[in-house]
């Protein structure tokens, strides 16, 4: 239902940059996010209603009881917010979950068109974190009403139109400045900003990086493809190849479980993630 005033202010930004002499899209990347995003809703399609069953399902076993109205729903919020945190984390530090995560870093262009490119096998990775929320007594409508506003959110600040912000939002909320280096391949930039909403995680957690030099779009190795398929599939094919070459259960378990950057100690020939 957001889609159309996503296209609006896509339009908008190629608009105001093509103004400005600095056009930030791309025909061929763009073409490339959007291929994306449209596997990645054909996917969502799919298994929706199976991942919401899931979660009335469990709902029934919960072990707390988070109460009705305005209150409960903001509890709901920030514990999203929270754990899309440390799904994200692991998103960058495991490499099978970064496996389905690179997809949304692989263009070296920072647009609104780059919020929407989004992994086809991100709702499944998804699902391993949010799973325990219904036992808690979240209840699922909820759930999907307050993870659809977060979602929203981070739409936004896919964007290099908005500089920074005043500073208690900049302290407090995730801005396009924070995300903009969270997308940067440069050594200070790699592994940072893991927020969605709220960058008091990072913060906390000992994650934040503020947006200092000029960023760098990308993958530490850009794959340098427009294929949908190669960009929605290539990591999962090296690392299933690499799985075939890992010579025991104790390797093949390093190979899915270990930070992408850390391969090479894990087995020196085969050949790497890009982040």
């Amino acid at each position: 239902m957001a889609l159309p005033v996503f296209v609006l202010l896509m339009v908008a930004e190629a608009t105001l940059t093509s103004l400005r002499g600095h056009n930030v899209y791309a025909l061929k990347d763009f073409g490339g996010s959007m291929s994306q995003l449209g596997i990645n809703i054909v996917v969502r399609l799919a298994i929706g209603g199976v991942l919401i069953a899931l979660h009335f399902w469990l709902y029934q076993f919960r072990v707390l009881e988070v109460p009705a109205g305005p209150w409960g729903w903001l509890l709901t919020f920030l514990v999203i917010d929270f754990v899309f945190y440390w799904y994200h984390r692991g998103q960058h530090r495991v490499r099978f979950l970064w496996c389905a995560h690179v997809v949304h870093h692989s263009s070296e262009h920072m647009n609104l068109g780059t919020a929407l490119r989004q992994s086809p096998t991100g709702p499944f990775t998804k699902a391993l974190f949010y799973w325990p929320l219904p036992l808690l007594g979240f209840d699922p409508l909820v759930i999907v009403s307050a993870g659809t506003i977060a979602t929203l959110y981070g739409f936004w600040t896919h964007t290099e139109v908005v500089k920074k912000l005043w500073a208690p939002l900049e302290w407090l909320f995730v801005t396009p400045s924070h995300h903009r280096a969270h997308h940067g391949s440069n050594p200070e930039y790699v592994d940072r900003n893991y927020g969605n909403v709220l960058i008091i995680w990072d913060r906390l957690f000992g994650t934040f990086e503020p947006e200092v030099a000029r960023v760098r779009y990308g993958l530490l190795t850009n794959i340098h493809t427009y294929n949908p398929l190669r960009i929605a599939f290539d990591e999962w094919l090296k690392l299933f190849g690499d799985s075939l070459a890992a010579g025991s259960v104790s390797r093949l378990g390093q190979l899915w479980l270990r930070p992408p950057r850390e391969q090479a100690v894990v087995l020196p020939t085969a050949g790497h993630p890009g982040r």
